[in-house]
């Protein structure tokens, strides 16, 4: 804590972009609370770019590392971003029915470390629909945990239901967490960046 920084610390938001989350939204907000989301993280890392590499894949019925913010390719201004947020909501209104949370954060594990950096954070964004896929919680739980030098968390962003609280039972405490109030993601946010700076003292 007490040493400079010296590389930057490396993100990967992962998106839900399922047809679920554009089927559900007129019930519990899920697609537009996503799109916030992900709208904050730009706005909030704009300025910080030597400090803090991020990028952004969608994971849907179609693929489970669907790009819609590069790396190398960074929204500069409202517009640029208003073009992503734009691009999230056709994918999710469009796409095969299908989930691919799983194979969408273990890619991103396992990819986020192959350059080098300071730390690295893999945030999924989900809408806690696993079950209806069959997807076991604990799978779930494994991959979140399945490198120790990625701090992995997954934030629920919709629920029918107590699912996604149910779910958040079932994961290893303090790696995931439920928004279904798009003001509660900053402060989600500064939680997990914050805890792993406290772990590592």
């Amino acid at each position: 804590m007490g040493s400079p920084q010296q590389k930057p610390k490396r993100l990967r938001l992962v998106v839900d972009v399922s047809g679920s989350m554009y089927r559900f939204n007129g019930v519990d907000g899920r697609l537009e609370r996503s799109m916030e989301a992900v709208c904050m993280v730009m706005e909030a890392f704009e300025n910080y770019e030597e400090k803090f590499k991020y990028d952004v894949a969608g994971h849907s019925g179609d693929g489970y590392n669907i790009g819609l913010v590069p790396i190398n390719k960074i929204p500069k201004d409202n517009k640029q971003r208003l073009e992503i947020l734009k691009t999230m909501h056709a994918h999710a209104q469009f796409c095969m029915s299908g989930d691919h949370t799983l194979e969408g954060t273990e890619h991103a594990i396992k990819e986020i470390v192959k350059e080098e950096a300071d730390e690295y954070f893999v945030i999924v964004l989900s809408d806690a629909n696993l079950s209806r896929y069959g997807i076991h919680p604990a799978k779930f739980a494994q991959i979140l945990t399945s490198s120790p030098q990625v701090n992995a968390f997954a934030i629920f962003i919709g629920s029918l239901g107590d699912q996604a609280a149910r779910l958040q039972r079932t994961l290893p405490a303090g790696r995931s967490f439920v928004a279904m109030d798009t003001k509660d993601i900053p402060q989600i946010l500064q939680q997990i960046f914050t805890s792993t700076m406290l772990s590592s003292v």
